[in-house]
Parts: structure tokens; C-alpha cells; sequence
């Protein structure tokens, strides 16, 4: 069993602190790689959370987004603040205005007010005391088990195509096999006669044209390029069925390397139509199954 590197997870919680909603994202990437968004305050945490990522997910780009909405919590939404030592800033500069420009009247409250940043709104962010790692950490395992779930689907989907491609290798392998000595009779069979033509002889050499066979023969020989393809079939089977918790992707990508070796060897090896059209064939399903493998953990 395999998984996709693609995969969304979420998982939310209000508390007496606030609201708070963890987002992950999980795209292709060779290697582990994270990004992480959180609200101001949450800093110190965030070489914990790469180490909760890191523990769920051996492969890809994952993007980890926290959300924090204090006025979502079970308590009461803070109350404005008063900046007294603003206000009166103000009230001195007012008087001073006042006196320099000779104006009437008084400062009052009312010429205050408009001065907006005399209150000020509550900071949204929670303060080190507020947050509790605890909770954070469930809710990025919960958010992790949802982002598993649906990579562990879309790898079943990538694995029946995986499977269905090596069926496709492994018939197009049997075709090899059994036209690899058909082509050495008919290329003996051509010698006789293109021998019997130039020498005008209807006798050939048979023993001249047996050794001649068996240097071909040994030329064109592809069966342990044959056995050693069919075990690397057999290998990446037995990979993709293995324990889903163990990243194969990489395994599966070197194994496909070496299958794309043998099929070049058997398609120099070919001299036969028949033979490079399948060597052909297996070369694309090796292309679909690297293509494939792109987005295998």
C-alpha cells in the first residue's frame, strides 16, 4: 500500500482563549518540506509543530496554517482599553494651541473623542500564558490523521494504475520472450538462403552456418536482461503491497530506473521489429509509472 503526497487535513476548537483552526496542505516535494503560518505569539512553538509534521509525513510540501480568533472563545470578547497618557497629551496640546492662537471656549471630552487611538482595541493575539501546546498539538494530530486518510485514498487510486502498468510491462515482456528465438530461426533461415545465392551452391555449410547462429545467438541474447526485469516486477509489486506506514516512493523510483536500464538493453539487443515495438511499448508504460511516482510518499 502506498500514499499520494497530496492531501488536506483540518481540525478546530474553541476555547475560554479563542477560536483556533489548524489547515494543512501537502503537495509533491522530494524531501520533507514545511511552511508554517501562525498568528503572533505562537513563535516559540514552531520548532514543535515541525517536529508533529515531521512525524506524520516522511515526504512532500506541507503547509501548516493556524488561525486564531480570540472573539470566537468561550469568553467574553476583551473590553477597549483607555491610553491615559495619550489623552493627556492631547489635553496638554490642545491648551497650549488654545493659549498661542488666543482661541475661545475650553477643551472638553467631545474634542477628545475624535482623537481615535485614545482607546485602544485589545491585542488579538494570545499572550505565552494563553496558549497551551497540549491543544495545539491534538489538533494538529487531528488535522494530520484527516490529511493521512486522504493521501492513503489517493494512493490506492495511484496504486491500481501502478499495478495495471506493470500487467502491461509484464505482457509486453512475454512477447519478447517468445519472439526472441523465432527471430534466430529466421534470421538462420535468411543466411541459408543469401549464402546459397551468392555461392550459387544449393548446399550450404551447415556447420559454417551453425557457427554463425550461435555467435548471434550469443549477441543477441537478452534472457538475463529478461530474468532480471521480471525480478525487478516482481520487487516493485511486493513494495507497493507492503506496510503503508514505510514511504516507498523512493524505493519504487529507483526501481523503475533500473527497469528503464534493462528495457534499453533489450531494445539494442533487439534486431527484430516485432522486439523494438515492445521495448518501445515497455519504455512508455516505464515513463507512466515514473510520472506516476511523482506523487508517491
Amino acid at each position: 500500500m502506498i500514499r499520494s503526497m497530496t492531501g488536506y487535513g483540518e481540525a478546530e476548537r474553541a476555547t475560554e482563549t479563542g477560536f483556533f483552526r489548524v489547515e494543512l496542505k501537502t503537495v509533491n516535494h522530494r524531501f520533507f518540506n514545511a511552511t508554517l503560518r501562525t498568528p503572533p505569539g505562537f513563535d516559540r512553538l514552531e520548532a514543535d509543530i515541525q517536529g508533529w509534521l515531521r512525524a506524520g509525513i516522511a515526504r512532500g510540501h506541507v503547509t501548516f496554517s493556524l488561525q486564531f480568533d480570540r472573539n470566537s472563545g468561550g469568553a467574553a470578547a476583551p473590553l477597549p482599553e483607555l491610553d491615559l497618557e495619550r489623552a493627556t497629551r492631547y489635553v496638554s496640546l490642545l491648551n497650549e494651541l488654545q493659549a498661542e492662537l488666543a482661541l475661545p471656549g475650553e477643551v472638553a471630552l467631545s474634542h477628545l473623542t475624535r482623537f481615535g487611538d485614545v482607546f485602544r482595541a485589545p491585542d488579538p493575539s494570545p499572550s505565552p500564558t494563553d496558549i497551551d501546546p497540549e491543544m495545539l498539538e491534538e489538533l494538529t494530530q487531528q488535522a494530520l490523521a484527516g490529511m493521512i486518510r486522504m493521501r492513503e485514498a489517493e494512493g490506492a487510486r495511484l496504486q491500481a494504475d501502478l499495478e495495471a502498468r506493470l500487467e502491461a510491462i509484464a505482457g509486453h515482456l512475454d512477447e519478447v520472450s517468445a519472439r526472441a528465438p523465432e527471430r534466430l530461426v529466421a534470421e538462420r533461415d535468411r543466411l541459408r538462403v543469401a549464402v546459397a545465392e551468392l555461392t550459387d551452391q544449393a548446399d550450404v555449410d551447415e556447420d559454417r552456418l551453425a557457427r554463425e547462429i550461435a555467435y548471434l545467438a550469443e549477441k543477441w541474447d537478452i534472457n538475463e536482461e529478461l530474468v532480471r526485469f521480471r525480478s525487478h516486477l516482481e520487487l516493485f509489486a511486493e513494495v507497493l503491497g507492503g506496510d503503508v506506514a514505510e514511504p516507498a516512493g523512493k524505493r519504487l523510483g529507483f526501481i523503475v530506473q533500473e527497469m528503464h536500464r534493462e528495457a534499453n538493453t533489450i531494445g539494442s539487443k533487439a534486431n527484430d521489429t516485432e522486439i523494438s515495438r515492445a521495448s518501445v511499448a515497455i519504455k512508455e508504460e516505464i515513463e507512466r509509472l515514473r510520472e506516476q511516482l511523482e506523487n508517491v510518499e
